[in-house]
């Protein structure tokens, strides 16, 4: 039996209402919330705006120029979750399509994150069905080589194992470990209930100077006040 072209069909997924949770939160507050690890690079880019989205990874590695791999994926797909794919060398090629949304959103898919390119972008758009790629291309592909779904893959840096969370909205994409997720939640609950709290202190004027600590940072860093006259002294004109 090879393990180098498999399918695995019975992945476990992380729960449900965390990764709702943790959608919620969106992907700078548990980027932060998970020590700033996680998020796959800055390569990523949504292809519509105000879209946020959370759900179990279902993964597939693909040939470059080659997505027959993202159709063995549709089958492996169910409500919930976010479909993931990555090619074995760079590939900008537009492998995804209205087809595959329209086969994906039936299956109660979330959205699709690729490194690869994707076309059809105002069907994608105007379906509902959020997408961030690494390009937009549309330069179409073949059906011919193997490769994998629902093994261990990388995006951007980052590691993505089925069943892990991903977080993805304007700010890019985030992977949280299955393994992690519940601590992750507690962490990004309380830095969003800090955050309330300075929020509401902003409204009232204070200054995150003050709120944050920071201005024995300052002075500690060297960093000094004078007035415009003072520095031109020190400084001249120009």
């Amino acid at each position: 039996m090879s393990r180098n072209n498999v399918v695995v069909t019975d992945i476990t997924r992380a729960d449900a209402a965390t990764t709702a949770a943790l959608g919620a939160h969106g992907v700078a507050t548990v980027h932060e919330a998970m020590g700033r690890r996680g998020l796959a690079g800055t390569a990523l880019h949504p292809r519509q705006v105000g879209a946020r989205i959370a759900g179990a990874a279902v993964t597939a590695l693909c040939w470059p120029g080659d997505n027959l791999m993202i159709h063995a994926a549709v089958e492996q797909c169910r409500d919930g979750d976010i479909l993931v794919v990555t090619t074995v060398s760079p590939s900008l090629d537009g492998s995804f399509g209205e087809l595959f949304a329209t086969a994906l959103q039936r299956r109660g898919v979330r959205g699709l994150v690729t490194t690869g390119g994707v076309r059809d972008v105002a069907d994608l758009r105007a379906m509902g069905f959020p997408v961030w790629s690494g390009a937009v291309s549309a330069q179409g592909t073949v059906k011919d080589t193997p490769g994998s779904v629902n093994v261990p893959i990388v995006v951007g840096g980052v590691s993505v194992r089925p069943g892990d969370i991903i977080v993805a909205d304007d700010d890019g994409v985030l992977c949280v470990p299955r393994a992690n997720a519940e601590q992750t939640l507690a962490a990004a609950d309380a830095r969003a209930e800090r955050e309330a709290a300075s929020r509401a202190a902003y409204r009232q004027g204070e200054l995150s100077l003050d709120r944050n600590e920071l201005r024995p940072v300052l002075r500690d860093l060297g960093v000094t006040y004078m007035t415009q006259m003072e520095y031109e002294a020190g400084h001249g004109r120009g």
